[in-house]
């Protein structure tokens, strides 16, 4: 049973959930359901998770929609199996076999595999991504059998742990890794680098940024949280009466030092509006309070 938040100007909730997305469900399918739940429109989700995969899914309701922008570039945390010996079509178990190999390695190897894929890397968007080339995403070329190039993106592995198995060409991984970084394409990159194929199944995401699976709630018993929770990441300043009104008009609050977002909050803690050091100036990114 989903719990109501509290009422905005449009008579629905507001807050956020974080989830925890069962397979079979796209992330739009997740979206569609608290919609239902909420009886409201304004839902939208921070950063789409496979249908097959797992884990933490970060959703805004009513004025949550507005700051889904702080949560979908944080970092994120996966776990996973590695299968060595066959590529797959989309890189993960729900695709076609394509290549298969004969491989032996140690344990030793593929975690000196793993830690060449760690740190800075270049990372080429695999063929069944949502990017847009040429006004048309890749996933929906690749439906026609289309496969084009990929320029190589910089992405960050911060981790990249690997543990044996009782079956050797299977190697459980977890993964802590920026925004925009392929889990499939680093267990493809991994079969490569042993001198074969893999794919990833079994993904699961464990956290987005500080939002983990141990508070993420099903779609059964959804958990609507505070809106002000979305931004337990960035620094929060509490200003008066009077930098709370030029907050609400989005007023440049003058020079700054400093850098990075904070979230500005009014006098009784209510969320006003996320600012921004920008060219020396704070600046509003985003104005809740009007």
């Amino acid at each position: 049973m989903a719990r109501r938040g509290r009422k905005s100007d449009q008579n629905g909730p507001d807050g956020f959930l974080i989830v925890d997305k069962p397979a079979g469900m796209t992330s739009h399918d997740v979206v569609d359901r608290v919609r239902k739940s909420l009886h409201t429109r304004k839902v939208g989700h921070a950063g789409t998770l496979d249908p097959d995969a797992t884990g933490v899914l970060v959703l805004g309701v009513g004025r949550g929609t507005k700051l889904l922008q702080f949560v979908t570039g944080v970092d994120k945390t996966y776990a996973g199996e590695v299968a060595f010996g066959v590529e797959t079509s989309t890189l993960d178990a729900a695709g076609e076999a394509t290549a298969r190999h004969e491989m032996e390695f140690t344990s030793e190897a593929v975690r000196e595999a793993a830690a060449t894929l760690t740190g800075d890397i270049l990372q080429i968007p695999p063929m069944v991504s949502a990017i847009k080339i040429d006004g048309k995403r890749l996933h929906e070329l690749a439906r026609e059998g289309i496969e084009v190039e990929r320029e190589a993106r910089p992405v960050t592995v911060r981790r990249f742990d690997v543990s044996e198995t009782e079956d050797p060409l299977v190697y459980g991984v977890e993964v802590e890794v920026t925004s925009g970084t392929y889990v499939r394409t680093l267990a493809a990159d991994l079969g490569t680098e042993l001198g074969g194929g893999a794919h990833l199944r079994a993904l699961r995401r464990l956290s987005v940024g500080p939002f983990s699976l141990e508070e993420a709630s099903s779609l059964d018993d959804l958990q609507l949280l505070p809106i002000l929770g979305m931004l337990r990441h960035l620094p929060m300043v509490e200003v008066d009466e009077v930098v709370a009104a030029q907050v609400r008009n989005g007023r440049s609050l003058g020079p700054s030092g400093g850098s990075g977002q904070f979230a500005v909050l009014g006098p009784d803690r209510t969320l006003l509006a996320v600012y921004a050091v920008q060219d020396g100036e704070l600046r509003p990114v985003k104005v809740l309070a009007t």
